[in-house]
């Protein structure tokens, strides 16, 4: 029989080979997704943030195929929304980034690992619309949001930009439409860290704009695919009615309907 003392070691034992298993599953996981090796420790907290403290469903993975560029666009409610869209990616995409938070100490270490994009908030930044093109016409998944900013607004969706549709045009890659429902956000940057959810995020079919390539030089065009982007997307979050609008180059929530001015052809 068995004394307390081998009972306790043999249960620790137990566990650790578990949770050693775990591991080792996972990793192998993140290695058949492309991972290198300075972002594989990223894996297991996505999967454990994603699947357990967020507790996130998926309709369904990214309709693309390996090595398929690909743009995809979403909802913007929380600064974690990129990790939700990654549990349906079978590998790690560029998003765009607001260049402020790579400057942050540390933070911007984890953002180049994750081959984050640095993106101004305002004005056209060239430099991240020609490095999301290269991506996406190499293979890459570029992911951004075509609100711009957090939407803190009981809409359904801010009004649009046309970053995506530039950059889908030019690197002549389909566009896919996501909505991401319960998103955690408490109005700071890290608090959504700290705060359980049920999140699940609606993945829509890609959107073929084929019809379109040469002609990422025309507003008319660019503004078209951004409102047929955002409508997507508004029918992804159960809203097929919902009027998407345009935003200007100095849109901010809140602002009359007179001061949505004009898109420009840039990421703002």
């Amino acid at each position: 029989m068995l004394t307390d003392q081998q009972t306790q070691t043999m249960a620790l034992a137990t566990l650790g080979v578990l949770g050693g298993a775990l591991v080792v599953w996972l990793l192998s996981r993140a290695m058949r997704t492309g991972y290198t090796w300075a972002q594989l420790p990223f894996y297991p907290l996505l999967q454990l943030y994603g699947r357990v403290i967020w507790r996130t469903t998926i309709s369904g993975p990214l309709p693309v195929a390996d090595h398929q560029g690909a743009v995809i666009v979403a909802n913007h409610r929380s600064a974690i929304d990129p990790a939700f869209v990654q549990l349906a990616a079978n590998r790690l995409g560029h998003w765009m980034v607001a260049r402020e938070f790579c400057t942050i100490w540390g933070l911007g270490w984890v953002f180049r690992i994750l081959w984050a994009i640095p993106v101004n908030r305002g004005g056209v930044d060239t430099a991240a619309t020609k490095a999301a093109i290269r991506f996406a016409e190499e293979g890459d998944l570029v992911g951004l949001f075509p609100e711009g900013r957090i939407n803190t607004t009981d809409d359904v969706l801010l009004p649009g930009r046309p970053g995506a549709a530039l950059i889908a045009l030019k690197a002549r890659v389909p566009v896919i439409p996501c909505f991401i429902h319960g998103a955690p956000y408490d109005g700071t940057t890290f608090g959504c860290f700290f705060m359980p959810a049920r999140v699940h995020v609606a993945v829509g079919q890609p959107i073929d704009i084929s019809a379109y390539y040469g002609r990422e030089g025309e507003k008319e065009v660019l503004e078209e695919l951004t409102l047929r982007f955002l409508k997507e997307m508004a029918k992804l979050a159960g809203q097929p009615d919902f009027q998407p609008r345009l935003a200007g180059r100095f849109y901010k929530p809140g602002l009359t309907e007179e001061n949505h001015l004009t898109v420009g052809a840039g990421v703002q």
